[in-house]
């Protein structure tokens, strides 16, 4: 299910009728200031920030500003979202099959001058200790003290997948499109920041959580666009 005036959220993914994403602790409130604040859950794309910068909102724009719907099938749609602050505009376009989903992701600058397209995924699943976490570390980070998160950030271009399993059985493999998004950070949470328990898989055209020319992300210049794509398939 997808809210476009919700920040094009993705809020619910499930597989054999089991719900993969973390469905939060009751707050749902897109006006506030702070991400936690608003309801930090479901799956929401991060541009063109993670963190709050002097010019840039906390968790960025896209996931305060209202989506329009394009093109609809029975299997797909694809939506955009366009800046305020920085002038970008991302189109998604998100398609099922048999095996999973596929989403398909196009940054183009719209404004006048050239500037970094930062991009994170921000896909916010269930946590419960113990489940696997394939990357390495991973085996830590499912033991995380309860009351506390935590976030490790990966060597670039390290991993193009990630695989997620739970006590039910239930499975997923995360891959993407390396070659644009090299750089990956593992936010886990469980129960702090209110009681949320979430582990996110975040592949992102730049590093260290914001636009960063230690880490840049690809300079675009006016009209110029960047494309690639994230998956989730059944892992069982």
């Amino acid at each position: 299910m997808v809210r476009p005036g919700r920040g094009g959220r993705v809020t619910s993914l499930r597989l054999d009728g089991e719900e993969l994403l973390d469905q939060g602790i009751g707050i749902d409130n897109p006006h506030a200031l702070g991400f936690v604040e608003g309801g930090a859950w479901g799956w929401d794309e991060m541009v063109p920030t993670v963190d709050a910068t002097e010019s840039l909102p906390d968790h960025g724009e896209a996931w305060r500003l209202p989506w329009e719907v394009g093109a609809k099938t029975r299997s797909s749609v694809v939506m955009r979202c366009i800046g305020r602050v920085v002038p970008w505009e991302l189109s998604r376009r998100i398609e099922l099959d048999g095996e999973g989903v596929r989403v398909s992701y196009t940054y183009t600058n719209r404004g006048i001058e050239a500037h970094h397209a930062y991009w994170c995924a921000h896909p916010l699943f269930r946590f419960e200790s113990g489940m696997v976490i394939g990357v390495p570390g991973g085996v830590a980070l499912a033991q995380l003290a309860d009351g506390t998160s935590t976030k490790a950030f990966l060597p670039p271009g390290s991993i193009d997948r990630v695989r997620l399993g739970w006590r039910s059985g239930a499975a997923i493999e995360l891959a993407w499109d390396a070659r644009v998004t090299p750089y990956v950070g593992i936010w886990v949470c469980n129960g702090d920041l209110g009681g949320y328990r979430q582990v996110a898989v975040e592949p992102a055209t730049g590093g260290n959580d914001r636009p960063d020319l230690d880490a840049p992300a690809p300079l675009l210049g006016p009209g110029e666009r960047l494309e690639w794509w994230l998956e989730v398939r059944d892992a069982r």
